[in-house]
């Protein structure tokens, strides 16, 4: 691999809800705060979310770890209810367009199957195992929420 090339983090899940219900918590503060952030996945608590959820849009996830605030900032590059998402994917202070984030969703039976495929600068390649872990969990979270 060179060291050019994007890193890619891909995690699939599948949910019993429909593809609307799992799309939507994407773009919803408070299910946010139960799949993606606070004490359910791990030892933070969540400061301040904020989502825009539009086309060019932001949004800014803020949690407390160990008495220092983490910011995670984004902005939709993509909304196609309830298909596709896209978005960038930063930690404050860098650019908020430090990596991207595609989620797919189709149905599937009665619910839906999602995947979500990171892409990382090539710096992160070291992390690439911890980000899909993390994605993994967040996943699981949702699906638990959902049911």
């Amino acid at each position: 691999m060179s060291n050019t090339s994007p890193v890619y983090a891909r995690v699939t899940q599948t949910f019993t809800a429909a593809p609307e219900r799992v799309f939507d918590a994407w773009l919803d503060v408070g299910m946010i705060g139960q799949f993606m952030f606070g004490v359910k996945l791990r030892d933070e608590e969540i400061v301040r979310l904020t989502i825009d959820g539009r086309v060019g849009g932001r949004f800014s996830f803020v949690v407390r770890r160990q008495g220092q605030e983490i910011d995670h900032i984004g902005r939709y590059l993509e909304i196609d209810r309830p298909r596709r998402l896209m978005f960038t994917w930063a930690v404050a202070p860098d650019p908020e367009d430090s990596s991207r984030v595609v989620i797919e969703i189709r149905p599937s039976g009665a619910g839906c199957e999602l995947t979500l495929m990171h892409e990382m600068d090539p710096r992160w390649a070291d992390f690439k195992d911890r980000v899909t872990e993390s994605w993994k969990k967040m996943l699981g979270a949702l699906n638990t929420n959902l049911s």
